[in-house]
């Protein structure tokens, strides 16, 4: 069992906590509540916290202004009690590695392989007709063990990938990081379409939710790798979500996985 998020507890033994950042629940709240409600299955004592890291004022360079907000975060990790930190964000793994020393971040992504996957996805790929491009997140250019374990996980789904000619420690960027789409729009753009131009594939499959919509701006049909878990099978003929949310779907979105968050860890 576990605590809710607005940390009344359900109990002391909240042992795991899942972060599932901020561009995943704008992307698809259903995703984040499917995600949660299988890490309470496989690993019980599983709690979530819905908080930005605060990555992008770093990026910015607000350094004070990062800092504050990373307390809050750490505070409630703290108030938790939590052990470990499930993260689904590649910017969140490299930002809560860094600064939170006390608990273990594991990305969601090496997790998967060590646990397993829902036994009704395991293969419900095998009969589809797409072959997925497949685009790493450039934050973890180094982590050789997530790109190992996507690959673990999309070939138990069963789907065909390309590997593009930039990829793993290699990867380049999908145009959304550092905070260049506010920045410079039409230079953003341009980065995602030379990107997404890479792919021999109309259709594309990554493990960010932010190079997701990257490289549906690119111009492909772009899915998240939960997707391809909790959703599917996906054939050639599936209707493939758009290009992505304006600032009002997002935050509604954002608020649509905090209630269900709540109404999960409420209920265990």
């Amino acid at each position: 069992m576990s605590k809710s998020m607005n940390n009344k507890p359900m109990n002391d033994d909240t042992k795991y906590v899942f972060f599932p950042g901020c561009s995943l629940p704008s992307y698809n709240p259903e995703l984040v509540e499917k995600t949660l409600e299988f890490l309470q299955d496989r690993l019980p004592g599983t709690g979530s916290i819905l908080k930005c890291c605060g990555k992008p004022t770093k990026a910015l360079g607000q350094t004070d202004l990062f800092k504050e907000r990373y307390a809050g975060v750490q505070q409630e990790i703290d108030r938790l009690g939590a052990e470990e930190v499930i993260v689904a964000c590649q910017s969140c793994y490299l930002t809560m590695s860094a600064y939170s020393p006390n608990q273990r971040i594991r990305s969601l992504w090496t997790l998967l392989p060590e646990i397993g996957l829902p036994e009704e996805s395991i293969g419900i790929g095998k009969e589809s007709d797409i072959t997925f491009a497949l685009h790493d997140s450039c934050p973890t250019r180094d982590r050789d063990d997530i790109h190992e374990g996507v690959r673990w996980i999309i070939n138990q789904l069963g789907y065909e990938t390309e590997e593009m000619g930039h990829t793993r420690g290699l990867t380049r960027c999908c145009g959304f990081g550092g905070m260049v789409l506010p920045a410079n729009p039409e230079l953003a753009r341009e980065i995602m379409q030379r990107r997404a131009g890479e792919a021999k594939s109309d259709h594309m499959v990554t493990y960010c939710a932010a190079c997701r919509m990257s490289m549906a701006i690119g111009g492909k049909k772009a899915l998240h790798l939960l997707d391809l878990v909790f959703g599917g099978p996906w054939t050639s003929e599936s209707t493939f979500p758009d290009v992505g949310a304006g600032a009002a779907k997002s935050w509604g979105n954002r608020y649509r996985a905090k209630k269900s968050i709540k109404k999960i860890l409420q209920t265990v």
